[in-house]
Order: structure tokens, then sequence, then C-alpha cells
């Protein structure tokens, strides 16, 4: 209840009698319902988990703290009753389709709809001791599959072999699923920052790029490290050495009361002077939770101020068209005082010959 309290303050504070809370993830966060199927509506006194048949029984053990209401209509029409006498109600803006937004209208008419993600995205963006220990759980599994992978690592394998091999090993290790869909970039794919799994063989003088995540408990992991194939050459140790030292600079100075700007900017200036700057595209890193991308960011544009309980990536990369490219990424916990290093795997310029 301690989290539907907090939402009611919000909701208190921003002049909202009821909200509509549609989004999976913030659904699973209010209430512990892991169903496909359901709308939570609150308001100040009370608290209604809505829907079908199929998962009464089940939304009766997994949200205890919830009146249970089966839905045999459409479910906006079910909700009008329990609205009488509310005039605003908060909506996730973000989750909500158009259609949806026009048969919310069209059941509730007469309501005031306000925009209510933010309240949401706020609540999530500090997470409690329970949230970083399962965090941590899923990271730790991403570390050991990152471990059991380096063997497979060999000429003419193919990268989407790597990512098959990949996900089973977080599933032997425990992980119920996949946080994205996997990047394995191989050779000059490797330069592609969202290089998905092709049919592409690792080859000799190739680096190999390995970008993947665990979920665990319904929570997110994140992890990406390069390694080598073959003999390196000079500029292969250069991008690698410059992105390492990017990143540890970075995570040297996380702590809170700094903006995500702040910390990107750190990175970025050391990238750009070693004459790079134009092939790091991407922002510094973003948090993580129930969902792989979560606010806020780290990249040029975020001012909202790092705090302690945030769970944010640092991962720099260079990417060189027809070459290759590097990213390293770490999952860190802002602390009172500065960050802790979650993600444990090694971070040497690994060369397999």
């Amino acid at each position: 209840m301690l989290r539907i309290n907090r939402l009611r303050q919000q909701m208190a504070e921003r002049a909202i009698e009821g909200i509509i809370v549609s989004s999976s993830p913030n659904i699973y966060y209010l209430s512990g319902f892991t169903g496909t199927n359901a709308l939570l509506f609150i308001t100040q006194s009370k608290s209604y988990l809505l829907t079908d048949f199929r998962y009464v029984e089940q939304a009766k053990l997994e949200a205890p703290d919830f009146e249970i209401i089966k839905t045999d209509k459409d479910t906006y029409q079910t909700m009008d009753s329990l609205a009488e006498g509310i005039t605003t109600i908060g909506v996730e803006e973000q989750a909500v389709t158009l259609a949806q937004y026009r048969q919310l209208e069209k059941s509730l008419s007469g309501k005031v709809f306000k925009e209510a993600s933010t309240i949401l995205q706020e609540m999530r963006q500090v997470k409690d001791e329970q949230e970083i220990e399962i965090i941590k759980q899923a990271i730790k599994i991403t570390d050991q599959a990152f471990d059991l992978i380096l063997p497979d690592l060999k000429l003419g394998v193919r990268e989407e072999e790597i990512s098959l091999k990949l996900e089973y090993s977080l599933r032997k290790l425990g992980a119920s699923g996949k946080s994205f869909d996997y990047i394995v970039a191989s050779g000059h794919r490797a330069a592609l920052p969202h290089g998905v799994a092709t049919a592409k063989q690792i080859e000799k003088g190739d680096f190999v790029t390995l970008d993947f995540g665990a979920k665990y408990q319904r929570y997110c992991s994140d992890f990406t490290r390069t390694v080598f194939i073959g003999k390196p050459e000079a500029n292969h140790r250069e991008v690698y050495d410059i992105v390492l030292q990017a990143q540890l600079a970075a995570i040297e100075v996380v702590k809170p009361g700094l903006t995500g700007r702040e910390v990107d900017a750190v990175a970025r200036e050391l990238i750009t002077k070693a004459g790079y700057g134009e092939y790091f595209g991407h922002g510094l890193g973003h948090s993580l939770g129930l969902e792989i991308h979560e606010p806020p960011s780290l990249n040029p544009r975020e001012e909202k101020v790092l705090q302690p309980g945030m769970v944010v990536t640092i991962e720099p990369g260079i990417y060189l068209p027809g070459w290759g490219g590097v990213r390293i990424e770490d999952v860190v916990l802002v602390t009172n005082t500065g960050a802790e290093v979650l993600t444990q795997a090694s971070k040497q310029f690994i060369i397999i010959d």
C-alpha cells in the first residue's frame, strides 16, 4: 500500500480525483498483478482492478489490496459507475491509443482527463531496496552469461548462433526472458549501435559487440562488451581504450545532484578531444527497471537530476562506418555519495585468437 499512498499524494497535488492505470509495467508496480488484461482505477479512497473472467482468481491472489471487478462488457463502461461523483481523471497518455481514448471519452462522458504518465514515471525512477536486489540478480545473470558465451566466439560462427546461445544461457541461469532483442554485431556491423544479430559469420579482424539483457522477476538488466577476434592493430586498441576511459570517467562523476546532461558531457568531452566526437551519436545511458528504457536518460538534453536509488546505464561508444565499433556498458546504482557499479564482468580488452 505504500506505493498507492504515494500515488494518492501525487494525485492530490495535481488535483486528480481518480486515475486509470493501463500500462502493464505500472499495473504490476502498483498491484503485483501479472495478467495480460487489466485496468486499475484508483481514487483517494478506493483501489479497483478490472479484469475479465480468465484472470479474476489470479487477480485475487496477486493483488490482495485491490477490489477485483469482473468485466463482462466494455471495461470503461464498467468504470463509469465506479467514477460516480468524480470529475477529474488521470490517464496514462503514453499508454493509451487514440481508439482507446475515444472510447474513454464516450464511456466516461462529462469527465475531465489529465495526463498522468509522468506521475508513475517519477515514482518508478527511484528504486526501493527490494527492486535493487532483484535488478542485481538480473545483472548477475548477464555477467555469468558473458563468461559462458566467450568460448563460442569463434571464426565462422554466425551472429544468430551467438544470440541463440546467449538466450539459452540466460534462461538456464534463471532469467524469465530477455530485456530486448540481443545485439550481436561483428566486423563492419559493429559500427551499428543497434546491430541486431544476422547470419553474418565472425571473421578474423572483427570487433564483436554483444549487447544483451535478462529479465528476472520482471526487472531488466542491460550489458555490453566488445571483444576482438584475431590480432588487433594499434587503432583497435586506441578506440577501445578511449571508450573505456570515457566510461570510467563518467562513472567516477555519477552522484546525486548532477543532471543527466552533466554526466553525459564528461564522457562526450573525452571522446571528442580524442578526435572521435562525431562517431559517438547516442546518449551515454538510460535508467532501467520494469522496462529496459526508463527516465531519466543521460544525454546532452537531459536536465533531470540524479537521485539516490536511481539505476542507470553508462554506455559510451565509438562507431566508425565500414570499420567497426566499440561500446562498453555497465549498470550503476546512484548512492547517497556517488555510484555503485553493479555490473561485475571484466572490461579488459579481450582478444580471442
